[in-house]
């Protein structure tokens, strides 16, 4: 058996016993088994978002609906219309809440500057970086940067249904 992020692979027949057990086992360490289609695409499309906010380099040769549909398989609009029905925002939105998420970390470690920040997160240029981030939380970027208590939300809380 083979466990990846939103998917187990079983590689023979199990009982029913044993299928339990598994779904026991795995509840006990975090990870609920999610068997609803549309909930996985959604997971699917979630894990894709943070790897290109958190863990890519290289900025995407297309649009992130054309990668979202080449990657997964489905028609975009699909795509769109169930994470939007089940989260209440868009796909577009979850993607900018993580970049600036992740600005906010980059600004807290204070190693780089907001060019270089705007830059890594492959924002146009830093104005757009600062708009979109004045959209998400109220202010600038140079402004979180100078508070005191500067308020990051965990990861796994950042627009959770």
């Amino acid at each position: 058996m083979t466990i990846e992020l939103c998917e187990v692979e079983v590689e023979e027949y199990i009982s029913t016993e044993k299928r339990n057990q598994i779904i026991v086992d795995l509840k006990k360490i975090g990870y609920p088994l999610i068997e609803d289609k549309k909930i996985i695409i959604i997971e699917q499309i979630k894990a894709i978002i943070i790897e290109l906010v958190h863990y890519r380099e290289t900025p995407l040769k297309t649009n992130l609906s054309v990668y979202l549909s080449e990657k997964l398989q489905y028609d975009y609009t699909y795509l769109a219309n169930i994470f939007s029905e089940t989260h209440g925002h868009t796909i577009e939105q979850f993607f900018l809440i993580h970049r600036v998420e992740r600005a906010k970390e980059l600004l807290v470690y204070d190693e780089l500057n907001i060019t270089e920040i705007a830059d890594k997160l492959h924002f146009s240029s830093v104005a757009h970086l600062s708009n979109q981030f004045r959209k998400v939380t109220g202010i600038t970027p140079s402004h979180y940067k100078h508070l005191r208590k500067r308020k990051r939300q965990p990861l796994e809380k950042v627009c959770r249904a």
